[in-house]
């Protein structure tokens, strides 16, 4: 069983989603809330399997709430699934920054909602394909790139190359037909790019390329 805790400003987007939740059998609501702080508290307490965050709350927002569940060097991090609306948000990228684990629009489908929770508790990321190059590159430009070259990096050519493709926005199996190899093939190429890289899942993969200026 997931357990999921949601936290939305919104109640009718709180019921919403706790009703299409608590109808599935492998789900159940533990918890809901409107305000980051409340989120933070109530996490703690209740220790779900995945927090489904709002970004704009009163009070502690959603960024602020997720870099305290599962920011660098909190003990035992929670798993973010953040839910947000693209066209009026303006921070996304900062709260994959601050530990998301993934993230979804407010409009996906309840399907797509289902299948993030589900991702994010197998531990995996979830980064849509179809919002990808929008979402994190529209901040592209206020990730500073390091002074890494892709020689200073532990990667093959071909992890390397699977490594641009991922924060280009395309899935296992986009990346599977683009270079003509296994959708298992892929799988193996990002959990070794994963493994080199010390990062904790496909976010993190996304931001680095991003911040080594892999991709523009």
């Amino acid at each position: 069983m997931i357990r999921v805790l949601v936290c939305d400003d919104q109640p009718l987007i709180r019921t919403g989603f706790a009703t299409i939740i608590d109808a599935q059998p492998d789900m159940a609501v533990v918890g809901d809330c409107g305000d980051g702080h409340t989120a933070v508290a109530l996490a703690r307490e209740l220790e779900p399997d995945v927090v489904v965050m709002d970004l704009r709350m009163p009070g502690l927002g959603g960024i602020e709430a997720t870099a305290q569940l599962a920011g660098a060097g909190v003990p035992h991090p929670v798993k973010v699934l953040v839910v947000t609306t693209f066209n009026l948000d303006e921070y996304v990228y900062e709260s994959l920054r601050a530990g998301a684990s993934g993230f979804l629009l407010k409009d996906a489908p309840p399907a797509q909602l289902l299948h993030g929770i589900r991702t994010v508790a197998a531990g995996a990321a979830l980064l849509a394909p179809e919002v990808t190059r929008q979402l994190v590159g529209r901040y592209a430009a206020r990730i500073r790139p390091t002074a890494n070259t892709p020689d200073d990096m532990p990667l093959s050519a071909r992890e390397l190359e699977v490594l641009c493709l991922i924060a280009n926005g395309l899935s296992n199996s986009e990346i599977a037909a683009t270079l003509v190899i296994s959708h298992e093939t892929v799988k193996t190429y990002v959990s070794r790019i994963l493994t080199k890289l010390d990062l904790r899942d496909r976010v993190q993969a996304v931001v680095y390329a991003y911040r080594r200026g892999l991709v523009t």
